[in-house]
């Protein structure tokens, strides 16, 4: 055999390895993955570690695959307005924002979430309704979604979850047979899934659609109680939405309807306008439900919504790349009163968001003014692209005997107790089917029948047999009419698929 020449070796030694069917999942240097559906959490209940270096990686290279645009969410328009709070929640929070009479600026960022910026706003879609208040304890962001719940209860499957459902590497093109090859691994996105299937999925315009916090938070009082609390904006116009007949109409000779009629209705003094409702739970009565109420798979149901505000938004960006492209919402900006709860999908957003932001808009973009809070802005963080601080003296540390800048622990987080030992384990209490059972029996026949034909249009083109058939099974076990209508519309075994709901545990 003739040896290689020296030239040969080192052309093969920079040549990518490409990984074979069976081999390990590793991070980037190489080490080998235990773990690859499940953050690490403090116990059973408690919160995400930070020494999950897979999710953390996972985080930080998915929020660096494309820039400028946004990786998810590229799609939107913005609008300014205002927020009046109208009820006394001083027993629930000590939030300024929740101050009776108190007139809070906002910037309200709607959007698309899988679908690149130029997209049709036709297309099935979850939509973005993230919320910054400018309040007069720094600027909180309210970041949801049109929807209730999500497809996945864990961060570190968001990077897994989005790369199925954008286009395949290998063509560019949306391709059902990826996203539901994924999500036939999930059976938690049955609920999601409905949802968004249904026509929700395919809302008429912004102004007509609600917002969801779709995680709880946590509202804390002056006395460090702690209750749990979910977000939802209801519509003052009315919620529409579009079936897959009248979208198509629509997207034949216009690709802009729901930014042009926002745009349009400001220009025209019609502002529009959600009153604002929240559900709050003890940690006691969040421990009793049959579920986990830190699913962001789930609702909850049964608890009474009261509404807290109003907000109208009056105003059109005079410039949209400055404003609603440059805007930074992420649900980590928080304000004394409110805390991020023990969701798992919320934990790792806390990171993720803000560091998307700085990795797209760079290191100082909370400068920015759409994104500067309105009350001043005091720490020794500095330098960086596109700084334009001021800060002036030889002291950029604390604590110091000469510093003027000093933490105050009136405002430390409230106390979670913990128990247990550092684990990577699904939750407890999955529940993966019951609530989108609830919701396609809450709709009319003909928003059911819109649901199926939907469904089984992207379903339909799905390739694998027992993808298809694990899909058809999940909507089974949540409903057996619901299943019943899928399998006809895809003419599949009835009987296979009913055999297969029933060994689903729920």
């Amino acid at each position: 055999m003739k040896p290689l020449q020296t030239s040969t070796i080192i052309l093969l030694l920079a040549l990518p390895l490409i990984a074979g069917a069976g081999t390990t999942l590793t991070r980037d240097n190489g080490a080998p993955v235990g773990d690859n559906q499940n953050s690490q959490t403090a116990g059973p209940n408690g919160p995400v570690l930070l020494q999950d270096v897979q999710l953390i990686q996972k985080l930080q290279r998915f929020d660096r695959e494309r820039q400028p645009e946004r990786v998810v969410h590229a799609r939107g328009t913005g609008a300014h307005g205002v927020f009046v709070a109208e009820q006394d929640l001083s027993a629930l929070t000590r939030a300024a924002v929740f101050r009776p009479g108190t007139q809070t600026p906002v910037f309200v960022r709607f959007s698309s979430v899988i679908h690149g910026n130029h997209s049709p706003e036709t297309l099935r879609d979850p939509r973005g309704f993230g919320t910054k208040f400018y309040t007069s304890e720094g600027n909180w962001d309210l970041v949801g979604n049109n929807l209730p719940v999500f497809f996945i209860r864990d961060a570190i499957k968001f990077p897994d979850m989005v790369h199925s459902l954008k286009p395949a590497p290998d063509s560019n093109i949306q391709d059902p047979n990826r996203f539901f090859d994924f999500f036939s691994h999930q059976p938690e996105s049955t609920h999601m899934l409905t949802r968004v299937y249904s026509d929700f999925g395919t809302p008429a315009s912004y102004r007509e659609m609600d917002g969801n916090s779709v995680h709880a938070y946590k509202f804390v009082n002056a006395q460090g109680q702690v209750h749990y609390v979910k977000f939802h904006w209801k519509s003052l116009q009315g919620q529409k939405t579009l079936s897959a007949k009248e979208a198509s109409a629509i997207q034949a000779t216009e690709f802009n309807h729901m930014t042009r009629d926002l745009i349009g209705a400001i220009q025209q003094g019609n502002f529009p306008r959600w009153d604002l409702y929240i559900q709050t739970l003890t940690p006691a009565q969040l421990a009793a439900l049959d579920f986990d109420g830190l699913d962001a798979t789930k609702t909850w149901p049964g608890v009474p919504e009261v509404k807290v505000g109003t907000m109208t938004l009056n105003k059109n960006p005079d410039n949209v790349f400055l404003e609603t492209e440059q805007a930074a919402l992420a649900p980590s900006n928080l304000v004394p009163g409110i805390e991020a709860s023990e969701d798992r999908l919320l934990q790792g957003r806390l990171f993720s968001y803000a560091d998307t932001q700085l990795h797209r808009i760079g290191a100082n973009g909370l400068q920015l003014p759409v994104n500067r809070p309105r009350n001043v802005a005091a720490n020794y963080n500095q330098d960086g692209a596109q700084n334009s601080g001021s800060r002036k003296g030889d002291v950029n540390y604390q604590p110091s005997e000469h510093a003027d800048l000093a933490d105050d622990a009136q405002y430390k987080s409230s106390q979670l107790p913990l128990s247990g030992a550092t684990q990577q384990a699904r939750i407890v209490k999955t529940q993966n089917f019951k609530q989108a059972g609830d919701f396609y029996r809450s709709l009319t026949a003909q928003q059911q029948a819109s649901l199926v034909g939907n469904l089984a249009g992207d379903l339909g083109q799905v390739k694998d047999v027992g993808v298809k058939y694990t899909m058809l099974s999940y909507f089974q076990k949540a409903d057996a009419g619901y299943g019943r209508a899928l399998a006809a519309a895809l003419k599949a075994d009835g009987a296979r698929v009913t055999q297969l709901a029933a060994k689903l545990p729920d």
